[in-house]
């Protein structure tokens, strides 16, 4: 979330600023800020909480506020409450944070990201005498800048390059000196930032869309680099200040080029656009608290009638069918089939026209998923279509259509369809339990409230991708991987597993964990990597000892387990945690840290994410 903008040039910057954070509203976002200045004139910081408009109002479009350099944000609370004090930009000074005007501070910032460290950070600057007014961690950053640079007094290069040193977690920082008028100098780890130049103005913004107004001539800031923007010029640095050459890129309007928001991969960018697109779908059909399908056409007459489900999909769609199986047939008490649409096809399937089948595909032209829809329409059978393209073939075709909002997805091994699909068959499954006198009220709403927390929650479990970095480079020489569950865990790993084989072509496989000593077992030796995944209360010991059974023959176990489930410490190498959920819908948390192993332990081998050998994103042909 959070979107983050800069400007020095010879226009007015507010302007500027505020047209570029409108471009930047898709990625969410609490309250808004901007701080600009004027020639030598202190920088006058101006903060707004709820919409950009309202910050827009406050400054008259941005016309109250002169000068030529200036920086600006739009926040999505994480360290403290929404708020104007907690909004961004930060100062050094020991003010209150809440009020509008000019601020004298040696620093001022806007950031990105998670300062993992932020509290021992602070312990350190109390000591120093500092004073804080707010609850965030770009506070802390701030005013950790602003400690090395009167410490050292060797100038901005030295104190950006010792608090980069210092801190711990992601960020893209914006900053600006007292002391350098007409100059914002910027920071990178992990959180993305572009920087754009054009007729002697520069540019920088968290994603492409807002400055592409202005130029298409940019420069990728990586990882550990900073750099120092001044009107029509931008200086790169690394970690021990030493300045470096950069090459721009040109824009165009391909998606290659505009759509990755600077994020090395479309696929660590799909991973993050998760949340939204997973609470876009849910919001589609959950209003005023239940759960409403007329847009999809599904009446509940139609919906008590319907006698079992077959779900047909392929791949990643055909996993999400999978873990759906569990949860309808326990909330809804339903009979239902998962099909592999290229199967489904080629046999004499029996159907039964009180039944509806559920297609599921991306693109919505997946070939076989497409024959499968239409030999079931031809068998008089009513089907349901769960597709993320408009017009598409499928959603064309099908009865009746379950739009998931998940945007374009771009990377092949798809994160953010994968999740928008999970979350459409979860309000399918709680809808049919209640028409179905399954489930009741209380219950109904219980499941709807914890639905609605999904996004909240990946956004946690992204916050600690770093975990799963460092494990991912330890194993990526492994040739060999397993991953085992039980029940839902089962379909979470047949997911993990594909992600792990499709960008890092290492072989990995996923198993039923009560099947490991019905064969399988006897390929695990000294180092092969087992991965169990330990949702479900009630087969967590069960799962847990066939993850004994493999350690005791050499294996390296990693768990995906709960918070609150520490004693997988005493059995695992190496545990991750998810936040705590229904257990229905754990498949939506846990999936995530497996995608993220799959790419790192990808980028590590110097693989091409986005596009893995022999594979297509749409498969239209058999």
């Amino acid at each position: 979330m959070c979107g983050i903008v800069g400007f020095t040039g010879h226009h007015q910057a507010a302007p500027i600023l505020l047209d570029g954070l409108s471009r930047l509203e898709y990625r969410g976002y609490d309250s808004a800020g901007l701080a600009v200045r004027d020639g030598e004139k202190l920088a006058e910081v101006v903060k707004a909480t709820g919409r950009l408009r309202n910050l827009s109002e406050k400054t008259d479009d941005g016309r109250t506020l002169p000068g030529t350099c200036g920086i600006g944000h739009t926040r999505w609370a994480t360290h403290g409450e929404p708020s104007q004090t907690n909004a961004h930009p930060h100062v050094s000074g020991n003010c209150t944070g809440s009020g509008s005007g000019e601020v004298e501070s040696e620093v001022v910032g806007v950031h990105n990201g998670i300062i993992e460290n932020f509290r021992e950070l602070k312990e350190k600057l109390l000591k120093h005498g500092y004073e804080f007014y707010s609850q965030t961690d770009t506070e802390v950053v701030v005013k950790l800048v602003d400690y090395y640079y009167k410490k050292y007094k060797l100038g901005p290069i030295d104190a950006i390059a010792k608090t980069m040193v210092r801190v711990r977690g992601s960020y893209a920082l914006e900053l600006m000196f007292k002391d350098y008028p007409g100059e914002i100098w910027v920071a990178r780890k992990d959180s993305p930032m572009i920087i754009g130049i054009t007729d002697g103005e520069t540019y920088v913004a968290s994603d492409v869309p807002a400055i592409l107004k202005y130029t298409r001539d940019v420069y990728y800031i990586d990882n550990h680099e900073f750099a120092r923007l001044v009107p029509g010029e931008a200086h790169f640095y690394n970690l021990d200040g030493d300045e470096i050459e950069k090459q721009s890129t040109e824009i165009t309007f391909s998606a290659e080029a505009a759509e990755k928001g600077g994020y090395e991969h479309f696929m660590m960018k799909e991973i993050h656009e998760q949340p939204k697109a997973i609470a876009d779908t849910l919001n589609s059909v959950i209003k005023d608290g239940k759960i409403d399908l007329s847009d999809i056409g599904l009446t509940d007459e139609q919906i008590a009638g319907v006698s079992s489900l077959t779900i047909v999909a392929c791949g990643s769609a055909w996993h999400t069918g999978m873990a759906a199986q569990y949860v309808f047939e326990d909330l809804a008490r339903i009979p239902v089939r998962v099909e592999l649409a290229s199967e489904f096809r080629y046999r004499r399937p029996i159907l039964d026209p009180s039944q509806l089948v559920v297609v599921i595909s991306q693109s919505g032209e997946t070939a076989d998923t497409l024959e499968a829809l239409r030999l079931a329409k031809n068998s008089g059978i009513k089907t349901l279509a769960i597709v993320n393209v408009v017009g598409s073939s499928i959603a064309r075709e099908a009865d009746n259509v379950f739009y998931t909002l998940a945007g374009p997805e771009i990377a092949v091994a798809t994160t953010k369809a994968y999740s928008a699909q999970l979350a459409a068959l979860y309000t399918l499954a709680v809808q049919f339990g209640l028409v179905r006198g399954k489930i009741g009220e209380e219950d109904y709403a219980r499941y709807i409230a914890d639905l609605q927390t999904i996004p909240q929650k990946i956004e946690k479990i992204i916050e600690d991708k770093e975990r799963i970095q460092w494990f991912a480079s330890k194993f990526s020489h492994i040739h060999d991987a397993f991953f085992i569950g039980r029940g839902i865990d089962y379909a979470i790993c047949l997911e993990g597993s594909l992600k792990m084989k499709e960008i890092s072509y290492i072989h990995s496989e996923a198993y039923a964990a009560g099947e490991l000593k019905h064969g399988t077992i006897s390929l695990i030796e000294d180092g092969t990597l087992v991965i169990g995944v330990l949702t479900q209360k009630a087969l967590y010991e069960k799962t847990v000892s066939n993850m004994v059974e493999c350690k005791s023959r050499g294996a390296y176990l990693m768990a995906i387990a709960p918070y609150g489930r520490y004693d997988a410490e005493d059995t695992c190498n190496f545990v991750t945690y998810v936040p705590t959920i229904d257990p229905h819908f754990a498949a939506s948390l846990a999936v995530v840290p497996l995608q993220l192993l799959g790419y790192y332990i990808s980028v590590a081998k110097g693989l091409d994410v986005d596009k893995p050998r022999n594979l297509a994103k749409s498969v239209t042909v058999e």
